[in-house]
């Protein structure tokens, strides 16, 4: 019984206390420019992160899905990559990148954000988010 128990215990002590997603999606956010960020299935479902302020999360998740995905089909005869989408507020701007196949990451920043800054620390991050996907 001892033995049970003490192979229980060490299992629980050696289990990560954050989630590397969650993790990942919060060292995001420390950059001062970056308000949220939220990690999106295809599908529209919420996996991890955090929508803006005030934002229903389930209208949110699935809008930003079904606008990478419109763009995606409206570009796809051009022949060309689409590298993200990105929405322009009167406070600040929605950009929207591609996750790999399974998921997108949406990302509110600040409207006087350097973008391609926040883009290549974002592009980044969903590579090292791909071995957890």
């Amino acid at each position: 019984m001892i033995a049970i128990s003490t192979l229980l215990f060490e299992v629980v002590v050696k289990m990560p206390l954050v989630n590397p997603i969650e993790e990942s999606l919060n060292d995001l956010k420390e950059n001062p420019d970056i308000e949220e960020v939220t990690l999106i299935s295809r599908s529209g479902m919420h996996i991890a992160g955090n929508v803006p302020e005030n934002a229903h999360r389930e209208t949110y998740v699935a809008m930003a899905a079904i606008l990478l995905g419109a763009a995606e089909t409206a570009t796809s005869e051009l022949e060309e990559e689409l590298l993200h989408v990105i929405i322009e507020l009167k406070r600040s701007k929605i950009l929207i990148l591609n996750g790999g196949p399974t998921a997108l990451v949406s990302v509110k920043i600040n409207t006087l954000a350097d973008v391609d800054d926040i883009m290549s620390t974002v592009r980044n991050t969903i590579e090292d988010l791909k071995e957890h996907l």
